[in-house]
């Protein structure tokens, strides 16, 4: 049987779309705690302000973006996200004050949830169902991807070029993303007769995909951890004396993560989604570990390495089971869902750990976070891998039947 075809310009355009929005969030991540700092002279604690009044404000709207979808359309609300965005990127030049960057962040927040939540909707109608777990991990490798561009961009800019030149490229990816997003062509899925979901949600299941909330919850741990990395890594790798290898930190789990893509995404949609679950909470664990115990530059990218395998492969995995849990008329409110919950971890992450880094250093917030991500491996268990474990042997059984 011939496999439906996925890379169509409109995955493409959907996943160019969400790579130059991500590239952004990741590159003003790792180089704004040193702007304000540097040029707006910020104490510590207030740093983690930075990353947490930005997702606070996309949180806020994520599940407004997943109900507007279901009434205007997911390509509408993409292009009003976009567009917010990229005002926001733009105002980023005239910045002289702590307090105006966090007004900024909660403009730039919104632009970030509505088209984020629009991206991860679309592309999950785009994708042939029975390539669901591949195409979403091809999906999420662009927006790996950019965990790895923006980063290394924002760091080189910063240390060569001076700030002004990293939001120069911040215009630049938003305007390529409105770019994207004018030549995609949305598939709008409507509830059809046969379902059962006739009416309309109404109350907090308008904005929430209850299905979704198990591997939501899991979520939110891993980026509770996750924040420890992509929030304080500039900042410590700074304090260790390890300032040129932090550029290549994300290099390194770039290439590690692409090595296992090819893989890791049939593999989910072959065996089941526990097979690559488990091993990439464990990698990551042992990822932010080796960070709190880094003395060289070969263990802080060997963290690297360890971190983009496990976490680059859990956010994928995680969405694709979000989204395969709605109804296709409900995937906008799925992907909202998941993502409240994973930027509620990495929002509440950068802020509490911002307190815990200074109470306990860096390395001692690394060893705890570290636990935290052991730990997300016990609330997927109990949330999500016993059923589906049990959901796959009662399918492998029904096949031996036939």
């Amino acid at each position: 049987m011939q496999k439906s075809k996925l890379w169509t310009k409109d995955f493409l355009a959907v996943s160019l779309t969400s790579f130059f929005v991500f590239v952004i969030f990741y590159m003003l991540t790792v180089t704004l705690p040193l702007f304000a700092t540097d040029e707006l002279h910020a104490s510590k604690q207030s740093l983690g302000l930075i990353v947490t009044i930005f997702l606070v404000s996309g949180i806020v709207f994520r599940p407004l973006a997943g109900k507007w979808m279901t009434t205007l359309g997911q390509k509408k609300v993409l292009l009003i996200g976009v567009f917010i965005f990229l005002i926001g990127s733009i105002l980023y030049m005239n910045i002289h004050s702590l307090s105006a960057l966090l007004l900024l962040r909660v403009l730039h927040g919104i632009g970030f949830g509505m088209s984020t939540t629009a991206t991860g909707a679309i592309v999950a109608n785009v994708i042939p169902e029975q390539r669901k777990g591949e195409g979403m991990g091809y999906y999420a490798t662009f927006m790996n991807l950019a965990m790895v561009v923006g980063p290394f961009v924002g760091l080189t800019l910063t240390n060569t070029s001076g700030h002004t030149a990293v939001f120069t490229v911040a215009v630049v990816s938003s305007v390529l993303a409105v770019l994207c997003s004018l030549v995609l062509r949305v598939p709008e899925v409507q509830a059809s007769s046969t379902t059962n979901e006739i009416q309309p949600a109404k109350g907090l299941a308008a904005f929430f995909e209850y299905r979704s909330l198990p591997i939501s919850v899991a979520g939110l741990v891993v980026a509770f951890s996750y924040a420890s990395v992509i929030s304080f890594v500039s900042i410590y790798a700074k304090e260790m004396g390890f300032t040129q290898a932090s550029s290549f930190f994300f290099v390194v789990y770039a290439v590690c993560l692409l090595a296992s893509r090819p893989f890791t995404g049939k593999w989910f949609d072959q065996y089941g989604e526990n097979s690559v679950v488990y091993p990439s909470i464990l990698s990551l664990a042992i990822g932010i570990f080796l960070l709190s115990q880094a003395t060289t530059s070969w263990v802080f990218l060997l963290a690297g390495a360890l971190i983009g395998l496990g976490f680059g492969t859990i956010t994928s995995s995680f969405q694709s089971i979000a989204v395969k849990k709605a109804s296709p008329h409900r995937r906008g409110v799925a992907t909202a869902t998941f993502f409240v919950f994973f930027d509620s971890g990495m929002g509440l992450g950068s802020f509490l750990l911002g307190i815990l880094s200074t109470a306990a250093g860096y390395k001692g917030m690394y060893v705890f976070c570290s636990i935290v991500a052991l730990l997300a491996i016990a609330v997927y268990l109990v949330l999500h891998g016993r059923k589906s474990q049990k959901q796959r042997i009662i399918s492998q059984n029904e096949s031996l039947g036939k």
